[in-house]
């Protein structure tokens, strides 16, 4: 049985629909968070899927959460605070924990399956340009994964290769109803410029903006997986650097030992800036006579790690 993340939007009322087709043979039901955070928009939309699951046979499992008070008392943003709050219940639900299912008979579920569509991958890859990222932010979305923060559980994003414009043409031509997030018109966030301003624009460039992109992310996931093989060849004889440490003779010794220095660390959260004076540290040491360039006692912070040269080694600790 598979859990439909299901918001009322046009996206996910797609999903809903269309279901029995995306996973021929599958049995669902649906899961709607009611983040608190539009006042009688948000309580409108949680009507809605409740009417529209009700309508098709659907369980519908429905939560209400005081969004803005978690962000306050995190001190994490809006954005955040709903993406933990939404994966965690989704995984409760999975996992048969969660209080909402007590009455349903169902005792948990395969995965769960949200709405993600090519457009919504286009914005993240050109989000994580804008922020600065790897390969790996390259690659945009996977079909499956997992729910963040809960590994033993399959995210499923059925709908990558499908355009808005697909989507909304479908549901118009079938005459199924969606709600409008009203916030998805202001341009209060990245995502929002890049939706309403960007695209558009890139648009009017390129009408097959949306395609060549979809085929850009495969390139790049092709190319990235050369490279993770690469570093899982080094690796795998190199030890963790978590637990081993990583020997810095043996890194230089590789002639892209800079990518992996970055595969190593990039996951530890160290910033660009931090980053840029490690490498020119090993550079210096790599191209000086030893024991000209004096790295041993040097140490690297990012917020929640601390990287220390040690005895001809780089070792990784928590802060």
């Amino acid at each position: 049985m598979i859990l439909l993340a299901v918001s009322g939007g046009i996206d996910s009322m797609y999903l809903m629909h269309m279901a029995p087709r995306l996973f021929p043979g599958a049995s669902f039901a649906a899961a709607h968070c009611n983040f608190r955070l539009r006042g009688e928009e948000s309580d409108g939309d949680e009507a809605f899927v409740r009417e529209a699951c009700a309508e098709k046979g659907l369980p519908c499992f429905v939560k209400r959460f005081d969004t803005a008070a978690k962000a306050a008392g995190e001190g994490i943003s809006i954005e955040m605070s709903a993406r933990e709050l939404r994966y965690g219940w989704f995984a409760e639900l999975c996992r048969g924990s969660a209080e909402e299912l007590a009455r349903s008979g169902i005792t948990g579920f395969e995965a769960v399956a949200v709405a993600h569509n090519a457009n919504d991958n286009a914005e993240t890859l050109l989000l994580n340009l804008l922020r600065g990222c790897g390969i790996r932010g390259l690659c945009g979305m996977k079909e499956a994964g997992n729910i963040p923060g809960a590994p033993d559980i399959p995210l499923l994003r059925p709908m990558l290769g499908i355009s808005r414009a697909e989507i909304s043409a479908h549901m118009q031509a079938n005459g199924l109803q969606w709600r409008e997030d009203s916030t998805n018109a202001v341009n209060d966030c990245k995502r929002n410029i890049i939706r309403n301003e960007l695209f558009p624009l890139l648009e009017s460039i390129n009408p097959a903006f949306l395609r060549t992109v979809g085929q850009d992310i495969v390139h790049f996931s092709a190319g990235n997986a050369i490279l993770e093989d690469y570093a899982a060849g080094f690796f795998g004889t190199a030890g963790d650097i978590r637990t081993d440490g990583l020997k810095i003779d043996d890194l230089l010794s590789r002639r892209h030992w800079k990518f992996l220095l970055w595969y190593a660390l990039e996951p530890f959260g160290f910033s660009g800036p931090t980053m840029e004076k490690l490498t020119a540290l090993l550079e210096r040491y790599a191209s000086e006579p030893r024991g000209t360039v004096t790295i041993g006692g040097k140490t690297f912070e990012s917020p929640d790690w601390t990287l220390q040269i040690h005895k001809g080694k780089l070792i990784l600790n928590t802060r």
